[in-house]
């Protein structure tokens, strides 16, 4: 594999992530992790980075993301690199989170930066790690705490 087709792939499985989730293709977001994934949303909620494995993502994902009436993801600006069977992908993000709520505004955007850490496994790049950080948010906030059955 070319390195030119090597990014393709890399940028590919970054943005199915996103994709994914937001069509509710649950089935097939788990493909795009590597047995163990370590996320760190902590920027966002504080705590510890958590590593679960696709199933255990794709669960909590499903059930928060799950319950908003639609979300989109925007994942632009790749950079990549690739070093042998790992590679590094930053990409700004944007996300838009859609739930009615009689007492607020029924929309939270939040943006900012993702890191991707990838491994190629059989062939294919699979995402290991991903750190988000996130920069400003706009909006309703407790939407997420309403989605997550929590207000």
């Amino acid at each position: 594999m070319s390195d030119t087709d090597d990014r393709l792939a890399i940028i590919e499985t970054c943005t199915r992530m996103a994709w994914h989730a937001d069509q509710r293709e649950w089935d097939r977001l788990g493909e795009v992790f590597a047995d163990s994934v370590t996320l760190d949303y902590t920027s966002l909620n504080g705590g510890d980075p958590a590593v679960l494995t696709p199933a255990q993502i794709v669960e909590a994902w499903s059930g928060v993301l799950g319950a908003f009436d639609a979300t989109q993801h925007l994942i632009t600006n790749h950079l990549v690199t690739v070093d042998g069977d790992t590679a590094v992908c930053t990409a700004a993000f944007q996300a838009t989170h859609r739930l009615a709520d009689p007492f607020g505004s029924s929309l939270w955007t939040l943006g900012g930066d993702y890191r991707f850490d990838l491994v190629r496994s059989d062939g294919a790049w699979r995402i290991g790690g991903v750190v988000m950080t996130a920069t400003w948010g706009d909006g309703n906030r407790h939407l997420m705490t309403l989605a997550a059955g929590q207000g």
